[in-house]
């Protein structure tokens, strides 16, 4: 994948509580990082109690780590984010399609990135829901020059556009590459439709 022009792995790890589905824990990450040891490895934690899972990915070679504020809230999550970085990677919070946007605006100073999800965790394959782009819309003024914001979800070159547009600068897609016989040409899709809606923008 990464010599197909992915700038990053997406690591989908799911509890089969926090979602129903039950994917990849520390091994997988651990075997993805012995083939692939420059590639940055970008863990999603879909999980009810993400706080376990810390530090036995990072010690697999995870680079980053992302929560869900509808498992950890408030004053927990902030600690979380920096018992992440205290472990050497960095923290991120998503937010599901139905949760309310301003439950993680306090949340915001705490973290390196914020993932918006464009559909409902635990299974791949689903449609892109696009009113959640109106929660990036409010998340990314907010977000300091360091900071990203990342999409999730159903996402295709035409959504690439309109998450770029909303403000987005990081996607994860998976249909939309593993379903194409050509991976290069699926990323090459992607990385087109955000960079012409970056030139619009800069226009």
């Amino acid at each position: 994948m990464m010599e197909a022009g992915a700038d990053l792995l997406h690591l989908d790890v799911m509890d089969g509580h926090f979602v129903p589905n039950l994917t990849m824990g520390p091994d997988m990450c651990a075997a993805v990082r012995r083939h692939l040891p420059d590639a940055f490895i970008d863990v999603h934690l879909m999980v009810t109690d993400p706080g376990l899972f810390i530090e036995p990915f990072v010690r697999a070679g995870a680079n980053h780590l992302t929560f869900h504020v509808e498992a950890v809230d408030g004053a927990e999550a902030s600690e979380l984010a920096l018992r992440i970085r205290n472990d050497g990677a960095t923290a991120g919070i998503a937010v599901n399609p139905p949760t309310d946007v301003a439950r993680v605006l306090p949340l915001i100073e705490h973290v390196d990135l914020v993932l918006v999800m464009s559909v409902n965790p635990g299974y791949s394959g689903q449609s892109f829901i696009a009113p959640v782009l109106e929660k990036v819309r409010v998340i990314a003024p907010r977000l300091r020059a360091d900071q990203r914001l990342e999409m999730d979800g159903g996402i295709g070159p035409r959504e690439a556009v309109e998450c770029r547009a909303a403000g987005c600068d990081v996607i994860a897609a998976a249909s939309s590459i593993f379903r194409k016989s050509d991976y290069r040409a699926a990323i090459d899709a992607l990385r087109r439709a955000a960079a012409r809606q970056r030139s619009s923008t800069d226009q």
